[in-house]
């Protein structure tokens, strides 16, 4: 009973981890990143298709990246997608070939970026907290019901705490990471 608690427990803010890693890639650092496109979509054939599922996307040097579409008639469509996207890049095509050079960030722009990154570390932080809170009233509950006693109970929810710190740590690193990336030039 209180190892599937526990379980769950962990499985969830395993789950939080992994959201604001997804989170912290969406944001750019002054390196160019194939997943920058990741949320981009083109129309093809009709039909909203992510810009991975019809070109692939390489790293050519720190600063460009080089988008090669399967099919010679998405160039134009990927090109506009990829315009139209608040990424704020500008794509130029050679060919077959569309190469997206990524500008330096400036201070200003990092700060701002910074605070962006603190912001979803926060929340991420937050939904540890309440994944903490459900496995604690869950452990309420089974003591109320008999379940398990009072002694059990709390080992529970101190193994519970001390998860929770764990993830919190986890967070706090991923933050210390993605700040000093975005702080370095």
């Amino acid at each position: 009973m209180i190892n599937d608690i526990y379980n769950d427990a962990e499985a969830r803010m395993g789950k939080s981890i992994e959201s604001i890693k997804h989170e912290f890639s969406k944001i750019r650092t002054g390196r160019a990143h194939p997943s920058l496109l990741d949320q981009i979509t083109v129309s093809y054939y009709g039909t909203d298709t992510a810009l991975t599922q019809v070109a692939n996307i390489a790293v050519e040097d720190a600063r460009t990246l080089a988008i090669i579409p399967w099919e010679k008639n998405m160039v134009q469509a990927i090109e506009k997608a990829i315009l139209k996207s608040d990424l704020g890049l500008n794509p130029s095509t050679n060919g077959m070939t569309i190469r997206i050079p990524l500008p330096p960030l400036t201070e200003e722009r990092r700060r701002s970026l910074v605070k962006v990154v603190k912001h979803e570390a926060e929340n991420g932080r937050v939904a540890i907290r309440n994944i903490r809170r459900d496995a604690n009233s869950e452990i309420k509950d089974a003591q109320k019901e008999k379940l398990i006693s009072e002694d059990e109970a709390r080992a529970a929810e101190e193994k519970v705490q001390k998860l929770t710190d764990q993830y919190i740590k986890d967070v706090e690193k991923l933050l210390e990471a993605k700040e000093a990336d975005l702080m370095s030039l």
